[in-house]
């Protein structure tokens, strides 16, 4: 399948089980259960983050209630379930929990003005009391093994998905083999440093990292003129030369990013989705390859961004994915 191509149906083989799909991002929580009848009960809210540690866990088991209620499937029945989840994680007593940036606001304190002062958030214990078969990966390392299993990293045994959404996640494939790391956090690149800004915060604690200077949620406080990232994009496309140095700026920033990974792992395609990319995509892909083609070419040559082929939907994929290796 090329960059291009239709995304197959989310659906199981007949006779089947349902399994349910939990894709958990800084900005909400989307969950859908699969069967032989395709997908059913889809629902999204607005990602847990106020309340006990719990809360983000308990929100998901009711949403997978709520689904399942609406799929008219009875909970009991469901064989698996797969959670794709922004990062990082840790382990206690070696089940996942969430330590991400953008709903633990215990990181990087008041500044960033998350409701909360978690540190870290339960997820994977509360789910384990409830499935028998749960999977848990970071949702860059799941939406990597869904763009090669139906995607645009089909074939491809050096690759890389990149998400440029609320935050910024990565999956890497080197030599055929997805890479986790000791607690499952391989991907992390939106948290190494590309300059020297020292004035934004991103909510791991950081101050001028990738996902601090570049993710959709950075941008407004960076650039308080506009209310969100779309904003600045639907300017700079529609002529607004102040907007249009804001995005050169940001695409200075990823694009270098995304040359670090080609040159560190000899990549041969990157794909690349999440919100702000997606819905900008033409505009944006050119001056990111531009950052990276010519440049080094004994190790950038050949490598080429490609837009998810998964398209919007690589987060359902990326946890259907999980669920069927629960």
């Amino acid at each position: 399948m090329n960059a291009q191509a239709t995304p197959p149906e989310l659906r199981l083989p007949d006779g089947a089980a349902p399994v349910a799909c939990v894709d958990i991002g800084g900005t909400k929580v989307a969950v859908n259960l699969v069967d032989a009848r395709g997908s059913h009960g889809r629902r999204v809210e607005p990602t847990a983050k106020q309340g006990a540690p719990d809360a983000l866990a308990r929100q998901v088991l009711r949403m997978i209630g709520a689904s399942a209620q609406a799929a008219r499937i009875d909970v009991r029945d469901i064989a698996a379930v797969g959670v794709a989840s922004c990062g990082p994680f840790v382990l206690n007593a070696g089940l996942v929990e969430l330590a991400s940036p953008n709903i633990c606001g215990g990181l990087a304190g008041s500044g960033r003005g998350l409701p909360n002062d978690w540190t870290s958030a339960l997820l994977e214990a509360p789910l384990r009391q409830a499935f028998a078969r749960v999977r848990v990966e970071n949702d860059g390392i799941a939406a990597l093994q869904a763009e090669r299993r139906w995607g645009a990293l089909q074939g491809m045994e050096h690759c890389a998905y990149v998400t440029w959404s609320t935050g910024v996640g990565v999956g890497l494939c080197v030599d055929g083999r997805v890479l986790r790391g000791k607690n499952g956090n391989a991907g992390h690149a939106g948290h190494m440093f590309v300059s020297d800004n020292f004035d934004a915060l991103c909510g791991c604690g950081n101050i001028g990292d990738v996902e601090a200077l570049v993710a959709g949620n950075a941008l407004p406080r960076r650039f308080s003129a506009w209310p969100d990232a779309a904003s600045i994009l639907i300017a700079a496309r529609a002529g607004d030369i102040s907007a249009e140095a804001i995005i050169d700026e940001i695409c200075r920033v990823m694009g270098r990013a995304l040359y670090n990974l080609v040159v560190t792992l000899d990549l041969q395609r990157i794909s690349l989705g999440g919100s702000v990319f997606w819905h900008h995509r033409d505009y944006l892909l050119p001056r990111l390859q531009a950052h990276i083609t010519g440049k080094l070419p004994a190790l950038t040559g050949g490598c080429a961004l490609v837009p998810a082929g998964l398209g919007d939907g690589v987060g359902d994929y990326a946890a259907l994915a999980l669920a069927l290796v629960a």
